[in-house]
């Protein structure tokens, strides 16, 4: 799919490592011109270096900072919504804070930047919107009840817009990864081990077993739905949600 968006301008937030860096270098291999966003500058600058594209700092969960930098990007082709963050805990342990911070990110700020953004693709009469999601918005996992109903939030989200942007030559779509080889699956590995008292190898190989390919996801493997999505044979793809992750969803 080498040049498919040659011309073009992609935004990607949470650009700076792990499922939002694979996803800007396939967009730059595919001939866009690529910004990622972010919290950690030196991750930023290293990915917009490699592909030769901009780094701008954002936290998206500081609103005013949010709308002047995407006020300063301008007219976008492909949005890809990708920054979020995880956290679990019991239901009594799930305080008002956890719960507003994960919706701010991950939904609340998709929200807002995807509002910002797309009437200019829809008078443009071309775009596309990807949100990434996770399996956990199509199906719930214990001690997670804030992360699951954010990202089935955001899978709401892509639905509902999907029948608004049906005829306007944007597409908008969520994808669903399960456990991906990231610092957030290491993260999750290490809070494993530090709770059961199993080694990290012994945690890691309990999250690889909720697929039944027995292994995590790469980054790359979601960079390549991605990618795929912003091809002209994909616009048919329209308010779908692209589960990735083995199976896991069928156990």
């Amino acid at each position: 799919m080498d040049g498919i968006l040659a011309g073009k301008l992609a935004l990607v937030t949470g650009g700076g490592r792990g499922i939002g860096a694979a996803i800007a270098r396939a967009l730059a291999g595919a001939g866009a011109r690529v910004v990622v966003c972010g919290r950690t500058k030196p991750d930023l600058d290293a990915v917009a270096r490699e592909i030769t594209g901009v780094a701008m700092r954002l936290d998206l969960t500081n609103r005013r900072e949010t709308d002047e930098v995407i006020a300063s990007v301008g007219h976008v082709d492909v949005l890809v919504n990708n920054a979020g963050i995880a956290e679990s805990a019991a239901l009594d342990r799930t305080t008002d804070a956890i719960w507003d911070r994960i919706f701010e990110l991950d939904v609340t700020a998709a929200f807002r930047v995807t509002r910002a953004l797309v009437p200019s693709m829809v008078a443009a009469k071309w775009g596309r919107v990807i949100n990434v999601a996770s399996n956990a918005g199509v199906s719930g996992y214990g001690y997670s009840t804030a992360y699951c109903a954010a990202k089935h939030a955001m899978v709401g989200m892509t639905r509902a817009l999907a029948i608004d942007l049906a005829r306007t030559g944007v597409t908008i779509n969520a994808l669903c990864p399960g456990w991906v080889e990231t610092q957030m699956a290491d993260e999750a590995v290490t809070r494993i081990a530090a709770k059961t008292g199993r080694s990290e190898d012994e945690a890691r190989t309990q999250l690889a077993a909720m697929s039944p390919q027995h292994r995590m996801i790469t980054p790359d493997e979601v960079a390549h739905a991605a990618l795929m999505l912003c091809g002209e044979g994909a616009r048919g793809i329209h308010g779908q949600t692209l589960v990735i992750d083995g199976g896991a969803v069928l156990k």
